[in-house]
């Protein structure tokens, strides 16, 4: 078995048919015909054709047989509070095809049942990050209370008190919405928190910051439980690709005019496509995808 992350795609169907064909030519050159392929969340939004990109994940998931996944990402979850009316649309926003789509109803449904982690052997895959105080055993059962409430009848109220930054701090105790929120905040919003965990959403422009203000990457925090697993994750296009030991980051910056990345989890090969400006961005919107 062969399996592969794409990173953040953001509706960039052209470079995603290019990214899939080298990931099919990659493995079967060993022999492999059917790959099992996930992508790292944030499917649509900000790039020239969202609707394209969201179909054609949804049909080859549809199709794998269960090989083809995303976990979710923040420009997801986005458009699921627009398409219930929880929140307006931005003016950077690419989503007007997909909310007006005839398909529209099939491609949100399908959306919203997406995980928000993925295990694959000792890989767990998020969209942002995990708290430090996480063991990916943690995370993944985390992951599964966000998901039953988005897969629910309750969604609409569940979407409506997902937004805001509090609590920043993770604690066993917490319980209702601001759990929820935590655990969403932590897995598709996440870049800095401090030695003890306490997110930071205000540094985005970089991929570093003035250790003066004690804050950190989630991924360098002394003493991270989830160090027994390689973490895969996108959404720090400032960040770049980053393979370690234990990370993986494959946010690119496709849409800024970067690479589509993708891994081979059993042997770390790296597979690029080149990928257009579509728009110049402000240096925050390069840097946050937000």
């Amino acid at each position: 078995m062969k399996t592969y992350v794409i990173g953040d795609l953001q509706g960039c169907h052209e470079q995603a048919l290019a990214i899939l064909d080298r990931i099919r030519t990659h493995a079967a050159e060993s022999g492999v015909t059917d790959p099992a392929i996930l992508f790292a969340g944030d499917l649509i939004n900000r790039g020239p054709d969202s609707l394209a990109t969201l179909r054609q994940v949804r049909q080859l998931a549809i199709a794998s047989g269960g090989l083809v996944d995303s976990v979710l990402g923040n420009h997801d979850l986005h458009l699921l509070a627009v398409a219930y009316g929880i929140r307006p649309e931005h003016k950077s926003d690419t989503l007007a095809e997909i909310l007006h789509a005839p398909d529209r109803d099939e491609l949100i449904d399908w959306l919203r049942r997406r995980p928000l982690a993925i295990r694959s052997g000792e890989h767990v895959l998020v969209h942002a990050g995990l708290l430090p105080q996480w063991t990916g055993a943690q995370a993944m059962a985390l992951a599964g209370e966000v998901q039953e409430m988005l897969r629910g009848d309750g969604i609409e109220e569940f979407l409506a008190e997902m937004y805001g930054n509090e609590p920043a701090q993770w604690s066993d105790d917490l319980q209702g919405a601001d759990r929820l929120r935590c655990i969403i905040n932590a897995m598709t919003r996440l870049r800095f928190c401090s030695a003890d965990g306490v997110m930071d959403f205000k540094m985005k422009e970089s991929g570093t910051v003035d250790p003066s203000t004690g804050l950190m990457p989630w991924f360098d925090v002394p003493g991270r439980r989830s160090q027994r697993d390689t973490v895969v994750f996108g959404h720090w296009s400032a960040l770049g690709l980053k393979i370690e030991a234990n990370v993986i980051g494959l946010d690119s910056g496709c849409v800024w005019g970067g690479q589509l990345s993708a891994v081979c989890l059993e042997d770390r090969s790296l597979l690029q496509v080149q990928c257009p400006q579509f728009k110049e961005p402000s240096p925050r919107k390069a840097a946050t995808g937000v």
